[in-house]
């Protein structure tokens, strides 16, 4: 039994204890590629969430891991050949959050952080939406951005999807579960449109048209080493935050110093 993911923790133990901040998981339930499971996203945020937890218990922290939430906004995988994506709508993802939210206020935790896995789970405008009506500290982290700044020193060939950096955690984190040899070359297609494809407007890509087999970039560059490196930096760098996070009492001003500017 963990000291910090409800759900393997009893009535008991979780009433002895006063929560400090509890983390969020979001996930999806798609596929990735040819060569990795549908429920990638959730087993890997999953996994940094227990692990960031663990670190931050460990210094001291209270910090409580609640069940993920499998099913995201997959909205645009919904015409991809033979695929059974689970998705939800944006609106739903938002009331589930603020059901949750509500839950978790009537029962005094005023922390939360959103751990999200899904990049169609776009959470900062649920955050907006949600700020002036609750008391709760609502904080975002996508663990995909939070150690880009590292990622030349680990990877040969990042990419978005299925790719070198998730197959790499797969291969470290559930070997059993990735079939490398099955991979596409996980490679995107244009638009005909140059200033979608430099980046200057967004769309909504409909996966069908914009990938052959779901992935985006080429994952056969991936390791495990690399993916337990990548995992050593993610829980550093949360555990930490949370340390720091459940360390702050809360305030009126919270995270800012008391008193005017």
């Amino acid at each position: 039994m963990s000291d910090c993911v409800l759900a393997e923790m009893t009535h008991a133990a979780v009433r002895a204890t006063q929560w400090e901040a509890a983390i969020l998981p979001f996930g999806a339930t798609e596929p990735h590629n040819l060569h990795m499971p549908y429920g990638t996203d959730n087993i890997q945020v999953e996994l940094i969430g227990r692990r960031a937890c663990e670190y931050a218990t460990r210094a001291g922290a209270k910090v409580l891991l609640l069940p993920t939430i499998p099913f995201g906004v997959n909205t645009n995988h919904l015409r991809i050949p033979g695929a059974v994506a689970c998705s939800v709508t944006p609106t739903t993802l938002l009331h589930v959050l603020t059901d949750l939210v509500d839950s978790l206020e009537r029962q005094g935790i005023r922390k939360l952080v959103l751990l999200n896995g899904h990049g169609g789970n776009e959470l900062k405008p649920f955050m907006r939406e949600l700020h002036h009506r609750t008391k709760v500290f609502l904080c975002l982290c996508d663990w995909f951005r939070m150690a880009r700044d590292l990622y030349p020193n680990i990877f040969d060939q990042p990419g978005e999807h299925a790719d070198e950096v998730e197959t790499s955690l797969g291969l470290a984190f559930f070997p059993e579960l990735v079939k490398l040899e099955q991979a596409d070359a996980g490679e995107e297609r244009s638009t005909r449109l140059d200033a979608v494809n430099r980046g200057w407007i967004s769309i909504t890509r409909p996966w069908h048209l914009a990938t052959t087999n779901t992935g985006l970039g080429d994952p056969r560059p991936a390791t495990a080493d690399k993916g337990r490196k990548l995992m050593d930096v993610l829980v550093d760098r949360l555990g930490r935050f949370l340390i720091d996070l459940t360390a702050l009492p809360m305030s009126d001003a919270f995270p800012y110093p008391d008193g005017s500017p």
